[in-house]
């Protein structure tokens, strides 16, 4: 761009000084002064306009020399800068296309609306995986700038939906504006990989029984989630400041985590007396979803641990690092 300002600068400069020396040498009008400046940069060949002086013919000299060699300097700079620009979209393009062939575990989120686009910084900030489909070139520009990897696709195409990875993904979102559109999607997802997890927005209520019966694993409408919290924040205020303490990150170095424990785990047969998770990790097993999926709150210290259990754990970011690091199998990894 600045070779290009500096290539249209020099160009202006030479028809001002044109212009001002045919009026000025010649006493042409000025209408006149700029015809006979443009023809003779470009070199077409008409008659000049009135029977020039010799310092008229000097500064006629001056023109075409210059002026060729600034017009064909901008062109050229006109021409190198858009094919570069093109080539660098196209190059990039398949580069972000390589990146997404490469994506094996990750999230496909169709939509980046409102919620598409909170969904995607969500995983961005836990390190995530995930690729976006979306066509609405306002949303192009936003992901562009968001860094965000994505397919400026329709999401209800199955092509779109295979060239995100479905094969390998672990899980797709639908969030486009449409009920209708995420049903489809939903239906779409299921018969291309029937055992892929969907989570699913519902704009309406009404619909969340359609997206599930559609194959959806979850669906969740933000509105109802919105109205209940503000509810919420009324009538149990600590109630919800300590959920977010427990779901976020914060200042206090606590944080909500979900834990699988593997099979080759030395947990496995032992209760949460035995694990000692408590005594060497200092945390709190809030919940343990058993493998069959039965939800035990509080569990008792008489709590045996299963392979494929889920532990619901609250603690110190860096305790539960190291806890996971050592014994289980983050559900953020």
């Amino acid at each position: 761009m600045k070779n290009l300002r500096k290539s249209f600068t020099l160009l202006f400069i030479i028809i001002a000084v044109g212009v001002m020396g045919y009026y000025l040498i010649e006493g042409m009008p000025l209408f006149e002064a700029l015809y006979m400046t443009m023809i003779t940069i470009s070199t077409v060949g008409f008659q000049e306009v009135r029977p020039l002086s010799t310092a008229g013919r000097v500064l006629t000299i001056f023109i075409i020399s210059g002026g060729i060699t600034t017009a064909a300097y901008t062109i050229g700079t006109l021409v190198r800068t858009f094919v570069e620009g093109e080539m660098t979209k196209t190059l990039g393009r398949r580069k972000v296309e390589k990146k997404i062939s490469q994506l094996t575990n990750h999230y496909i989120i169709c939509g980046y609306g409102r919620i598409g686009s909170l969904i995607s910084k969500e995983l961005q900030q836990h390190g995530q995986n995930f690729v976006v489909i979306e066509n609405q070139q306002s949303s192009i520009e936003r992901m562009e700038a968001d860094r965000v990897l994505y397919l400026p696709l329709d999401a209800t195409v199955d092509a779109a939906l295979l060239e995100a990875g479905i094969m390998k993904a672990r899980g797709i979102v639908t969030a486009v504006g449409s009920d209708a559109d995420n049903v489809f999607i939903t239906l779409t997802a299921k018969g291309l990989r029937p055992d892929i997890f969907i989570l699913s927005r519902a704009s309406d209520e009404i619909n969340e029984i359609k997206l599930k019966r559609a194959g959806a694993t979850r669906v969740v409408s933000p509105y109802l989630i919105g109205g209940k919290r503000m509810a919420h924040v009324l009538i149990r205020p600590t109630v919800v400041d300590f959920i977010d303490i427990a779901a976020a990150e914060t200042n206090l170095g606590l944080q909500m985590e979900e834990y699988r424990v593997l099979p080759r785990s030395r947990l496995v047969g032992k209760n949460l007396v035995e694990s000692n998770l408590r005594k060497e990790y200092g945390v709190i097993i809030v919940l343990i979803k058993k493998h069959h999926g039965a939800l035990i709150f509080n569990p008792q210290p008489s709590e045996v641990l299963e392979a494929e259990d889920t532990l619901v754990v609250l603690g110190k970011v860096d305790d539960m690092k190291r806890m996971g690091g050592e014994l289980l199998d983050s559900r953020q990894g």
